[in-house]
């Protein structure tokens, strides 16, 4: 399965490709806006010129399916290791699915993003051009979020896209680690990871005994270093 970084800021690229050897880059306009990006074009250019030409999805912002087209042909010239994300509905709840089947059968690589419902998952799979690469991203975590185990979802993904080889299932708005070993067993492609997780890919296979001595010293050291008394 690989690993992606999600919502990674310019300077912590080189060390995510040294250090990780992460295979791929999501972002979106809300974690670029966490990051204080202005320049969105300038951004995910500069964006591409320091990742070595592995993959990495932008996402078009319009909320109309004509002037999303023009974003996504605007995007998809930045570099052919470029995936146009493109959400399953705009803000009105209009499937954008027309959309993907145009750009794809323009030769464009997509991302559908924000993914949750195996009806959505039925519509994907009769939208895709079997021959154009593609990603479908089930936002697993806010599944979760809402008490429901998004690993049913995952796996009828991986399931009803079997057969077509160009098409990626990948977990997202991960939520912990051991999201890695769900999405891992649930036979997804890719999972993609925010950098405060990605820094806790060590802690696997930790010794748990170990872990908690460590853990109470920390509460120890803060308790001591902020001079509590009773």
């Amino acid at each position: 399965m690989k690993i992606y970084s999600d919502g990674s800021s310019l300077s912590e690229i080189e060390n995510l490709i040294n250090e990780l050897n992460i295979d791929g880059f999501t972002t979106n306009p809300s974690l670029m806006k966490k990051l204080g990006v202005k320049d969105y074009v300038g951004y995910c250019k500069e964006f591409i010129s320091l990742i070595n030409g592995r993959p990495v999805s932008f996402e078009v912002f319009a909320n109309d399916l004509d002037e999303m087209k023009r974003q996504a042909k605007i995007i998809n010239n930045w570099g052919t290791n470029v995936y146009i994300k493109v959400p399953i509905t705009n803000t009105l709840g209009e499937s954008c699915l027309p959309l993907v089947k145009d750009l794809q059968e323009s030769g464009i690589k997509v991302n559908i993003t924000a993914v949750f419902t195996k009806d959505q998952i039925d519509d994907i799979f009769d939208t895709l051009v079997d021959e154009i690469p593609s990603i479908v991203s089930i936002f697993a975590g806010r599944i979760a979020d809402t008490g429901v185990s998004p690993i049913t979802n995952v796996k009828y993904a991986v399931q009803r896209f079997r057969n077509n080889d160009k098409v990626e299932v990948l977990w997202a708005s991960c939520r912990e680690i051991y999201n890695i070993h769900q999405a891992e067993k649930s036979g997804c492609h890719i999972i993609t990871i925010q950098n405060s997780l990605l820094k806790k890919m060590n802690l696997k296979g930790k010794d748990l005994n170990q872990f908690s001595i460590e853990t109470v010293k920390m509460f120890r050291e803060d308790a001591v270093q902020s001079g509590y008394k009773l």
